[in-house]
């Protein structure tokens, strides 16, 4: 799963060795946090949010035990 994150997120960020992504838990659900640098976090993010639902979205297909991550980005 963070394989996949990572393919994503570099794709369209301006520094893809800036990115990051450590996996972990939020109140008990599997997280995924991801690193950028400050100046992507919006291209990330997108207008509206579409992008980071985008993302969330593939992740959810890609989920094989049935519970997706939850996803945060910082940056």
């Amino acid at each position: 799963m963070e394989d996949l994150l990572g393919f994503l997120v570099r794709a369209l960020v301006r520094d893809p060795d800036a990115v990051e992504i450590t996996q972990g838990e939020r109140r008990g659900e599997p997280t995924l946090r991801v690193m950028v640098a400050p100046e992507d976090r919006g291209v990330v993010i997108g207008r509206e949010g579409r992008t980071i639902k985008a993302i969330t979205t593939v992740l959810r297909a890609a989920a094989t035990d049935g519970r997706p991550p939850g996803l945060e980005v910082e940056g």
